[in-house]
């Protein structure tokens, strides 16, 4: 979905995607109006709940936040670090979620980079997730994700986060 719009400059847009593609796993996008990247996550993480959860913390006190998708075997490792109002997102790419779980971040081979204001992150994390739930229902995606309920929990914590300190004018609801 898209994030903010805050003019039409490729620079200042975001679009992130997350969709059950099957059982137990999600097809997801993110691109920022020049360059895309896209992969499919396991059920063996949380994923979309880690998605919210890293998001949110970027309004607290830690300025960088790591989660990871299993790929089955690979894992993929966001890196998210806050700079004032802007983030500079990293995904990197290990050959093996067993043996790399514990490695540095630079021994990963860097896949997408790109640096935007945490409120068009947050925006776009936001709409993806809400985007979710309004098709499969907390039912429906446990039955295709399998091994975790919907995160209902980590979307309002985000929503919440988002409204308050972002002041945006765009609707979120669950």
């Amino acid at each position: 979905m898209a994030a903010h719009d805050q003019g039409d400059s490729v620079a200042r847009s975001l679009h992130f995607s997350w969709e059950l593609s099957g059982s137990g796993w999600a097809r997801y996008r993110i691109w920022d109006g020049s360059t895309k990247h896209g992969d499919s996550a396991s059920y063996c993480t949380n994923a979309l709940a880690d998605v919210l959860k890293g998001v949110a913390g970027l309004y607290g006190l830690h300025d960088v936040q790591r989660f990871s998708f299993d790929l089955e075997p690979a894992e993929e490792r966001w890196i998210l670090r806050r700079r004032n109002d802007d983030v500079h997102i990293a995904i990197r790419r290990f050959p093996d979620m067993l043996t790399s779980y514990d490695a540095p971040d630079g021994q990963g081979t860097l896949v997408w980079t790109s640096t935007r204001p945490r409120a068009l992150l947050a925006h776009a994390v936001l709409t993806a997730a809400e985007k979710v739930w309004h098709t499969h229902g907390e039912e429906g995606y446990l039955r295709r994700w399998q091994q975790h309920p919907f995160p209902t929990r980590e979307l309002e914590s985000l929503r919440s986060l988002h409204l308050a300190v972002d002041d945006c004018a765009l609707r979120h609801n669950g």
